[in-house]
């Protein structure tokens, strides 16, 4: 049975600057709980279109995953397990300052997608970003695996919780790093 968690956030940063903050995949450990040591183990970069004029921020940004990007990261699960997992990902739609897509190509999930929507919005006066992450999945096993999907999501809000909590700081750390 397939499972929807989406959350959304607004942060103080332009679209351009969240965007290419997003579509670099050495960024992703970093938001990452640290209990997980997340890692890169394999990238097989594919380019992107070229950005339109707009996206200034670029000019600083090396990194783009465009479609067909590959990822292969690992993780811990369970906190003083040793145990690793391997994930791999590929990037399925990008859309330059809109969204893109991440989906499972080979992991712990039956089906696992990942759209990361960004888009500018005004917040008290204040020109934005909101950031909606919208995550789809099922498990494997059938109904076996369906009883593991209130785990899953509660992990899921944990994680997505690090994340937002550590991405302002992360990100004002990033524009002093350019400035």
């Amino acid at each position: 049975m397939l499972q929807r968690f989406v959350t959304t956030q607004w942060i103080p940063y332009t679209v351009d600057l969240a965007f290419a903050f997003f579509v670099n995949p050495h960024n992703l450990p970093l938001l990452m709980p640290e209990s997980m040591k997340t890692r890169i183990d394999r990238l097989e970069l594919k380019p992107p279109p070229n950005p339109p004029i707009a996206g200034r921020q670029f000019a600083r940004q090396e990194i783009v995953a465009g479609i067909g990007t590959e990822i292969d990261i690992s993780f811990r699960p369970v906190r003083y397990l040793p145990m690793r997992v391997s994930w791999r990902t590929k990037i399925t739609e990008f859309v330059w300052f809109s969204h893109f897509c991440d989906e499972q190509v080979k992991g712990p999930f039956e089906r696992f997608r990942h759209r990361h929507g960004i888009r500018s919005e005004i917040q008290d006066g204040k020109v934005g970003t909101l950031l909606t992450e919208e995550v789809e999945f099922s498990l494997p096993l059938g109904t076996v695996g369906h009883v593991g999907d209130r785990v899953v999501l509660q992990q899921m809000k944990r994680m997505f919780r690090v994340r937002q909590e550590r991405l302002p700081a992360i990100l004002d750390a990033k524009i002093r790093q350019t400035s």
